[in-house]
């Protein structure tokens, strides 16, 4: 087993010889190291490394034994991301926007020659889906939610449109059987299911649920499909029969509250399957089909700390404004059934992300500091559907950013103790640090103190300013500075600066591409001449968050020092 592994303080990669013995690390540095794939002889890896969280990280390939790493591509200001290691181990694919900054094109990179080549240059914002045979599927990005499936012949470097052209929506392929593909998608109903495209049509492939599909992946025999299911947050695996859809039986694969989908081997006899019951680490197993047994590989450590007193979140709602029922996370120390606590709200990233009910050290940070930690998933995050999904698209944010607001009035009232409302903070990063900034400007009043990491504090200088290769992802979510401007500036923190009070905390990564250090500097100077009591801290060797472990350390101390100052009693 080949894996990435941060106990050093920094990614690294590393390999494991059997079930729970003791494992060897390949790479070292104080850059993050990633595993990206490993060829089918098991001798060597693709790996990629990033510099100082710029996000334009290379790729290296990697001796399995150890030894020094040879250089793929890493070129300055270039991103560099694995596509697949060919089936005779002769060749590995990548994709790079090296020929322009918003497009990405499909490399060969000969293992005997050291030598690259093109393969495929259309315009568009590229990913590789999967590969069999001289045949690659490739899904171009209009959006984060609008995909399309183009496969493309190796041999002639056509690419053929086959899914999704024109339509708006989200699809996501691996080939099935025969010349079947299976898609995810939410072409045909509001939440994302899986289908078997055949011929041009959509069939649903497996039974149907009341909830999203919100992962899969299918063995290189095409025999398994293996399904995760977002069931509220929690994560369900089942294993269907490639050819009839039916639901595989799965014998000695141990229960937990979430089951998440990992590699699978190359004969697809064996798949790493990850057992998170939510209040301690993970346990990653191996599940051999032939033996219908799960053997565990890697199990949780947690030195000198007593998991009992770890909470599991529980999933809450709060009414919106106009009566939607908000789903949040709630995560309450066991002092606070008796005792009043401060609460602390953690609005996630993305916005098409999620917030769910794994095992979150960072939260039982603030569970054990004394805070209630609260997790909203707001209209705009994903897992609910395509409905909910875009409620919060263009100007309609301006609908729906209510959300954060409504949450602080619920708490006050919902977690009030003898009559008296909790103090409320507010944190998040990347979008989360954009509701923050929200919080804390446009609905000033409704938290007492707030701490924002890589937020967004003005959407049209972020839209200008971000990569360009995101600009194109980002429009679509957000607006167009060209033609929804007035939306843009009503939706800006900067715009209701005047309201700003409450203490307000910023952290940000100097190398940042995606919320450039910009929107920090611009919103703290706004800060200082209101006279708002605040920081910035400014990580020079860091982009789009913290990765270091030391830099996590620091940020980590300054938020829960801040929300301890400004929200508990005094001792």
């Amino acid at each position: 087993m080949v894996f990435t592994w941060n106990v050093t303080g920094h990614n690294q990669v590393w390999r494991l010889d059997g079930p729970q013995r003791f494992p060897v690390q390949l790479t070292g540095g104080e850059d993050a190291t990633l595993v990206m794939a490993v060829s089918r002889d098991g001798r060597h890896a693709v790996v990629s490394r990033d510099v100082g969280g710029g996000e334009n990280p290379g790729l290296y390939w990697l001796p399995i034994d150890g030894g020094p790493l040879e250089v793929i591509q890493h070129r300055p200001k270039v991103q560099t991301s694995i596509g697949f290691i060919s089936d005779d181990d002769q060749a590995v694919y990548y994709l790079a926007n090296d020929r322009a900054p918003d497009a990405y094109a499909l490399y060969r990179w000969d293992v005997a020659t050291k030598t690259s080549s093109a393969v495929f240059t259309e315009p568009g914002l590229w990913r590789v889906l999967d590969h069999r045979r001289r045949r690659v599927l490739l899904g171009r990005a209009l959006g984060n939610t609008n995909i399309e499936i183009f496969e493309l012949d190796l041999d002639t470097g056509a690419a053929t449109p086959r899914l999704g052209q024109g339509e708006g929506h989200y699809h996501d392929a691996r080939y099935g059987q025969g010349d079947d593909l299976i898609v995810r998608t939410d072409k045909l109903g509001d939440l994302h299911r899986l289908y078997r495209w055949r011929a041009g049509v959509l069939t649903p492939l497996g039974p149907s649920a009341p909830h999203e599909v919100s992962a899969f992946s299918i063995d290189e025999a095409r025999r398994r499909v293996y399904v995760e299911h977002n069931q509220g947050g929690f994560a369900a695996l089942s294993v269907l029969d490639a050819g009839t859809g039916r639901v595989l039986p799965t014998p000695g694969l141990p229960a937990a509250r979430n089951r998440r989908i990992g590699p699978l081997s190359r004969d697809g006899q064996r798949v790493q399957v990850a057992l998170d019951d939510g209040d301690r680490p993970p346990t990653t197993v191996v599940y051999d089909w032939a033996a219908r047994r799960a053997t565990a590989w890697r199990v949780p450590s947690a030195p000198e700390l007593d998991l009992s007193r770890f909470v599991r979140a529980t999933v809450e709602h709060y009414p919106a404004r106009d009566g939607t029922k908000i789903p949040m996370l709630v995560r309450r120390p066991t002092r606070c059934a008796a005792t009043p606590c401060p609460v602390v709200v953690e609005f996630h990233g993305g916005p098409e992300s999620q917030s769910r009910p794994f095992f979150d050290p960072v939260g039982q940070l603030f569970v054990d500091a004394g805070f209630v930690l609260v997790e909203p998933n707001v209209r705009g995050s994903a897992g609910y559907g395509r409905t909910w999904l875009h409620a919060d698209n263009g100007a309609r944010r301006l609908e729906v950013i209510t959300d954060i607001e409504d949450c602080a009035r619920h708490l006050r009232a919902a977690f009030a103790e003898g009559g008296r409302a909790p103090r409320l903070g507010v944190f998040g990063g990347s979008y989360g640090g954009y509701s923050t900034l929200m919080a804390m400007t446009y609905f000033a009043g409704a938290f007492d103190a707030g701490v924002s990491s890589v937020g967004i504090s003005n959407l049209v200088t972020f839209l200008d300013n971000t990569a360009p290769y995101r600009r194109i992802l980002r429009t679509s979510e957000y607006g167009d500075p060209a033609t929804d401007r007035a939306a843009l500036v009503a939706l800006s923190p900067t715009t209701h600066v005047d309201k700003l009070a409450a203490p307000l905390l910023i952290i940000q990564g100097l190398n940042d591409p995606r919320v450039p250090a910009g929107e920090a500097v611009q919103m703290y100077r706004a800060m200082q001449a209101r006279g708002v009591p605040g920081r910035l801290i400014l990580f020079p060797d860091e982009g789009h968050g913290t990765s270091k472990r030391g830099n996590r350390v620091l940020g980590l101390g300054h938020t829960l020092a801040f929300f301890e100052q400004h929200l508990l009693p005094p001792r």
